[in-house]
């Protein structure tokens, strides 16, 4: 008798049957040429629709952001009561962040005293004008202390929260219900209810990534163009050379020193790191990063659901290592601050150590303001990098989602866990499927 269950897969539609990629690259495309066309004609008009759809789409991902990151932790910790040696697992986990970042922020600083940014760029220190919030090694640690229990607050401006801080209770709730033990399974089955129900919702916003990339891309170009971008070219130009020797050489090095084919890495977690580009987000990333790395790259799922969303709020190459490196060298050098070897080895450890206090949002000026103040520089200096911030913020979150997805292949590798034949197989589309209708054909 046939199963009454099994549903016949329908049709998509035709825009859906075109791989993802494609319909990025065609946003990308599009995006590209609507802002040229509101930027040379002024097209006011233009310029705030672009504006609106691509705020709407970063407004989507960051609704979801606090109960998703809340309840993968929480699950997370608890699947790792299925996984053999979880402790040995998640200590090489955060060391191999530690060892990715430590390059990366080398990187960053090799190119900074090779160009020398600050020295070349057409701004003045009157420019500077900064009010906006400060980094410190105090706030970071009294940061990690929630107000209430999720760490949301209120303001005039809306609703606001701290990703780290919901990331310190999700901690403290998995690991109690791995010591509560059996009497956590009914709220650890509601937490597992919970999480396939956001990333449902999180899988229609990311079906909305071509829109959202259209109205970034178009808005960036419409507002910045190269008025904003030239006086601090070098600055520009290191930053995405910078991500590109890590993304396009570290990371694939790292692969074939594991005996893994860097084509395949790149094919498998291509997905995760192009909607990392445009949707500038780790965290809204998140749940395409983990697939990507339990679907194509063959990392056992129990182990990547604590990995991944780990690394979604802690490992930040770009925008923890090689992007406050080389600020921090422009600011002083705009300053004519000089800088010895004491100060480049705290920005190598606070780019280890503080990484943390970016926590998988869009932007990097935490991670700035907490390595310019620590280093004593003018914190001042954040504002004259920050209008191009959105520009630089795509290739920094692509750098952090493939470091993302390398470190967890690594470690799986390293352990004997990684199911080689998955990683060697050709590649799908992952976006195109339903992730409950997936999950289910790969659990039958």
């Amino acid at each position: 008798m046939p199963d009454s269950t099994q549903r016949t897969p329908r049709p998509r539609p035709a825009l859906l049957r075109t791989p993802f990629w494609a319909q990025i690259v065609l946003a990308l495309v599009l995006g590209v040429a609507l802002g040229l066309v509101a930027r040379m004609g002024e097209v006011d008009w233009l310029t705030t629709t672009l504006q609106t759809v691509g705020d709407v789409f970063i407004g989507l991902l960051k609704a979801v952001v606090p109960p998703l990151v809340f309840v993968a932790i929480v699950v997370s910790i608890a699947n790792l009561r299925q996984v053999a040696n979880a402790a040995r697992l998640a200590a090489q986990t955060l060391l191999w962040f530690m060892i990715t970042s430590l390059i990366a922020v080398a990187i960053g600083i090799t190119l900074g005293l090779l160009t020398n940014p600050g020295s070349a760029a057409d701004v003045a220190p009157a420019d500077a004008s900064y009010e906006g919030s400060t980094g410190s090694w105090l706030d970071f640690i009294t940061g990690l202390v929630p107000a209430n229990f999720l760490g949301i607050s209120s303001s005039e401006s809306g609703i606001s929260f701290s990703v780290l801080q919901i990331v310190v209770v999700a901690l403290a709730v998995g690991a109690a219900a791995l010591k509560a033990g059996d009497k956590a399974e009914p709220f650890l089955g509601i937490m597992r209810s919970l999480l396939a129900v956001i990333q449902q919702v999180l899988w229609w916003i990311i079906r909305l990534a071509p829109l959202g990339t259209l109205g970034l891309i178009g808005a960036a170009v419409a507002s910045y163009g190269w008025d904003l971008l030239g006086p601090l070219a070098v600055f520009t130009i290191d930053v995405y050379v910078g991500c590109a020797i890590v993304l396009f050489g570290v990371y694939p090095l790292l692969a074939k020193l594991h005996g893994l084919s860097p084509a395949k890495y790149f094919s498998g977690a291509w997905p995760a790191i192009q909607l990392a580009f445009v949707s500038r987000s780790s965290v809204g990333t998140m749940p395409l990063t983990q697939r990507v790395t339990v679907r194509n790259l063959g990392v056992p799922e129990e182990y990547a659901s604590f990995a991944v969303p780990f690394g979604a709020t802690t490992k930040m190459d770009g925008c923890a290592a090689i992007y406050p490196a080389l600020a921090a060298i422009t600011v002083a050098q705009i300053f004519g601050i000089e800088l010895g070897i004491q100060d480049y080895l705290l920005i190598a450890f606070v780019s280890v150590i503080g990484s943390a206090a970016t926590a998988g949002l869009t932007g990097a000026v935490v991670m700035l303001t907490l390595t310019l103040s620590t280093l004593g520089l003018p914190v001042e200096g954040v504002a004259l990098l920050l209008a191009i911030d959105p520009i630089l913020d795509m290739i920094r979150t692509a750098t952090n989602v493939a470091g993302q997805a390398l470190v967890p292949t690594i470690v799986a590798k390293r352990e004997g866990i990684l199911d080689q034949a998955r990683y060697d197989a050709p590649r799908g589309d992952v976006i195109g499927e339903d992730p409950l209708e997936a999950s289910a054909a790969q659990a039958a």
